[in-house]
């Protein structure tokens, strides 16, 4: 089992998680109160888009401190390789 571990990156990456559980919380009232299909679906447009954000910054953060602090050093064709890894992270 690994050991609980915080970056520099988790404050903000919690802040985007509360920022989408807001967005979820107007979501489910505006259907409630029976607002338009097309401002509910852009709040769930702006829930999708924060916990997206959030995934990946978490995932780039794993990528620049945890893997690599695994490996350790890296020669400049070793990090050619990793760099390249956590370019193709922006298309998740």
């Amino acid at each position: 089992m690994t050991q609980p571990h915080t970056h520099a990156s988790h404050p903000a990456i919690i802040k985007r998680l509360r920022r989408a559980s807001g967005h979820l919380s107007s979501t489910i009232d505006m259907l409630g109160h029976g607002r338009t299909c097309l401002e509910v679906a852009q709040q769930l447009q702006a829930v999708e888009k924060a916990i997206q954000q959030a995934k990946k910054a978490l995932i780039r953060d794993h990528l620049d401190h945890c893997l690599e602090d695994l490996v350790g050093p890296l020669g400049p064709g070793q990090r050619d390789s990793l760099d390249e890894f956590r370019e193709i992270t922006r298309y998740l």
